[in-house]
């Protein structure tokens, strides 16, 4: 479904991914970890062209690679038709705080994909329900816990109808408190088959969930495999000592 091949980043002098490789198929659950600093985040953004990488090429379903050069017209194109085909779920939930749950989940789809104003809340009053928040639809953000905030994210994510959901640790800026409703709403969108990828902490998550786990470490993939494989049976020095200090805290 997605093929990264050779992906470099960099940010002035410093190289944040290097040569990172990776195959996506559909219907899988990617979880990425690593400690901060890792490129985890920044490898999440490229893959929905909010960064835009030095080298390397982005192949979205067989699609021509990603261009990678602003002054090439198609360029353009080529970020609009992949953002097309991914929602994207932020830390800090980045909903719009004059507009209403219901409106937030509307505005991709009506101002993006031009659907009529009635199908998008048909179809985003569905997608609230999806989340459990079928009776918040006419609350604001100040009038929603952070948990609910990140499930209407989630919702306005699923509402463009992407191929592919990217969560940047969805449940790091929550109370412990919250964090089992949104990782539950991640559950069920897994179980009906959503290709996800996930930058997370969250151990349990990944065991239960992920299909690959990727351990990341200075801007490269330092380990890939299944949860059990990885948890299990380490095979880097660097995986093992990370995880480690990931299970003592």
């Amino acid at each position: 479904m997605i093929s990264v091949r050779n992906l470099y980043k960099t940010f002035g002098t410093h190289t944040v991914l290097r040569g990172i490789d990776l195959d996506i198929n559909k219907g899988e659950v990617v979880v990425i970890l690593g400690p901060s600093g890792s490129g985890k985040t920044t490898l999440l953004r490229c893959l929905n062209a909010l960064e835009w990488p030095k080298q390397g090429t982005i192949t979205f379903a067989g699609e021509p690679p990603l261009h990678m050069d602003f002054a090439d017209p198609a360029a353009k194109k080529s970020v609009l038709a992949l953002r097309r085909k991914s929602g994207m779920v932020f830390q800090q939930y980045n909903l719009f705080p004059h507009k209403t749950a219901l409106e937030n989940v509307t505005e991709g789809p009506v101002y993006v994909q031009r659907k009529p104003l009635s199908q998008a809340r048909k179809e985003a009053l569905q997608l609230l329900d999806k989340v459990g928040l079928a009776d918040k639809a006419d609350l604001y953000p100040y009038q929603l816990s952070g948990g609910q905030q990140q499930r209407v994210g989630i919702a306005r994510a699923l509402a463009i109808q992407p191929d592919l959901m990217l969560f940047d640790e969805p449940t790091s800026a929550l109370d412990p408190e919250l964090v089992q409703d949104v990782l539950d709403t991640m559950r069920a969108l897994a179980a009906e088959g959503w290709t996800m990828v996930v930058v997370t902490h969250e151990i349990k998550f990944a065991l239960d969930v992920a299909d690959v786990v990727i351990v990341m470490d200075e801007g490269r993939i330092a380990e890939q495999g299944s949860p059990q494989q990885l948890f299990d049976n380490p095979q880097h020095a660097r995986t093992k000592a990370f995880l480690q200090r990931l299970r003592s805290h």
